[in-house]
This record gives C-alpha cells, structure tokens and sequence, in this order.
C-alpha cells in the first residue's frame, strides 16, 4: 500500500511545500534536483538515519556536529563553513540538516551565509522540529547575549517530517514537542487543544492518528501565517506566544532546559500577562495550565529567578528600545502585542509560575 503523504504549501516569494507521512526518504531527491554536491549535517546520535538518507544523494559530503544547543554556535558553523569550502560547494549545491530543531537551524544558518544563499532541505526528526524549527525559514545560532539572536530568513526549498522517526524519541521529548502544538491551538486552532484534552494518551502516541493530526494542524497554523509575513514584520509574532519568558528561562539554565519545557512555562506567563491586563477571561488562562500539565509538562519555575529572567527579556526580539512587548490573547485564538506592561503586573504575573 502507498504511504500517505500530507503536503502543506508554504507560500510567499518562495514558496515550498512541507510533506508529513512515513518513510519520506524518496523524496528528498527531488527536492534537490540539479545539485551535485550535497552537504549532510547531523548529530552523532542520528548517523545511522542521515546515512540511509544519503545513500541515494549526489556527492555527499557527511558533517557531523554536536548535538542539541551545543552545535548552535557560531564556531560549529564556522567549521562547516571550512568544511564546505574544501569541498568545493557551489551556489547550486545543497545543505541538509537530519535531526532536531537545533540542527535544522544550524544547517538553515549554514545554507543562508554560504556564498550568500544556497538550497537546504530540513529533515526534521523530532516534533519539536516539525512544528516549529523546520517550517518558516528562520535560520540561527546562539550566542552569549541570547538564543537565536544571529541568523538570517533563508526559506528551505522543502521540508521533509517523517513520522516514523518520532518512534525512536524519548517520551520526554514528544512532550516538549507538544508545547508548541498546544501553542498553535491557543493562538490559532483551537481544535487542536480539544484533541489534546480528549486524548492526551493518543497525542503522545507516535503511530496513533491523534498525533498525526496535531503534527498537521500545528504546521497548518504556522504555514498560514508565514506565507503573510515570512520576516516577522507583524502576524509571525503571534508564534512567539509563551516564547520571551521561555527564551529567558533556556538562558538562564545555560540551555540545558527543553525548549518546549521552557515554552510550556512561558505560556502560563503570557496567559496570566494577558488575564491581568484584562485581554483574557480566567478560564481560558486556566485553561492552559490544564492542557499542559495533561501531556506531563511543566507549568512552574524557580521564584528566585525573577531578576535573571527580567534582565534576559530584556533583549528579546520583541522588545523595542527599553519597552518589553509580549505576545498575549485577547480571547481563544485571538492573539494580540501587550507592550509596557508595568513592573507591577510583570511581578503578579510571574507568581503564577513561581509556585
């Protein structure tokens, strides 16, 4: 039987197309035809999926990096610069990135600074990764200031998420994973979260129909608004929802945290922001803590930490001049900019968490 292949278009001024199904690895041929150089980055743990993958590419040249946030820097990306460099890449070659969020984003990065631009296909294996780094064409690395705070808009010229490759992950993993699912149904699609309440069980399920369902729905979500504002311009701002104390958090534990982790936390800020401003009624802030903690993630963090994360917020990409904005909801699926809150309400918001 022919495997099921869901195809969900990115549009814009290259516009591209993000496959969801099984054994996906077929396609990636055709998504770089013309390129007689192929560049595969991974981490060590993914060596075995990335060398099946490049068995039916051209001229492959395999790079290996440091898994997770550790080979988002600027010194990995130099290497693999060097790397491309004796092998001669040019401008019609391509850059493939296997693995999680954080090696599609380096790889994307890689791709962009390349003689100024070249092809990257991200092939995404985590949900973290499906939902949310490998759609959109933001590209980066971390640096001491900050996370994602060097990089560049370089849109991939496809996007491959292969469901079985959830199989192998740790269930703490899909569980990050789905912080940023969950996101979408606050922001935009609010049947997202009626699937998670009615069967968070399924939703952690690799191989059920729950999870394939949230994986296109969450990436439907963030198509639709990147296809209007690719440069985060206006509308793609609404993704960062939960993500400025989130971002803080992953700084403050030197990256050690889950990005989702981070997020999931950040998410009741950001609704408790919005129901203290008057934007959101009690119950839907509430709301989120119990969908959260339904699929086991955190909802809480250390009350000493206030000053740090203060001073993280700081310089998010939000922030305009010394006035912090947030992402809040004006209601379920009603996103909105909340900018100047007072230190007050930022203190009485950050008690929600700090429990």
């Amino acid at each position: 039987m022919t495997a099921v292949v869901t195809r969900i278009q990115v549009g814009g001024d290259r516009p591209y197309d993000v496959l969801v199904g099984n054994d996906l690895g077929g396609e990636l041929p055709g998504l770089i035809d013309g390129a007689a150089r192929v560049a595969v980055l991974y981490a060590a743990p993914l060596r075995e999926r990335a060398e099946r993958l490049a068995a039916a590419l051209p001229g492959v040249t395999p790079i290996e990096v440091p898994d997770a946030e550790r080979g988002k820097s600027v010194a990995v990306a130099a290497q693999c610069w060097d790397t491309l460099g004796k092998a001669g890449f040019t401008r019609t070659d391509v850059v493939v990135g296997v693995g999680g969020g954080a090696v599609t984003d380096l790889a994307g990065f890689v791709a962009a600074s390349w003689l100024r631009g070249v092809r990257w296909v991200p092939v995404s294996t985590s949900l973290l990764g499906m939902v949310d780094a490998s759609v959109g064409g933001k590209t980066g690395v971390n640096i001491d200031a900050g996370k994602n705070l060097v990089g560049a808009f370089h849109p991939p010229a496809g996007v491959l998420c292969d469901l079985d490759a959830l199989g192998t992950l740790p269930a703490d993993d899909l569980a990050a994973g789905l912080a940023e699912v969950i996101k979408c149904g606050f922001i935009a699609d609010p049947r997202i979260l009626e699937l998670v309440e009615t069967d968070p069980a399924g939703a952690a399920d690799p191989a059920g129909k729950t999870l394939k369902e949230l994986v296109e729905r969450a990436i439907q979500v963030k198509a639709d608004v990147v296809s209007v504002d690719l440069k985060e311009s206006g509308l793609r701002e609404i993704l960062n929802y939960g993500h400025t104390l989130g971002h803080a958090i992953e700084k403050r534990e030197k990256y050690t945290w889950k990005h989702g982790h981070a997020v999931s936390v950040g998410l009741i800020f950001a609704a408790e922001l919005s129901r203290l401003s008057g934007r959101l009624d009690s119950a839907t802030a509430a709301r989120h803590r119990a969908v959260l903690e339904q699929v086991g993630l955190p909802t809480a963090y250390s009350s000493e930490a206030w000053t740090d994360l203060l001073s993280a917020m700081r310089v998010d990409k939000k922030t305009r001049a010394a006035t912090l904005r947030f992402v809040v909801l004006d209601g379920l699926a009603k996103p909105g900019i909340l900018t100047g809150p007072s230190e007050e309400m930022l203190v009485e918001a950050y008690a929600e968490v700090a429990r």
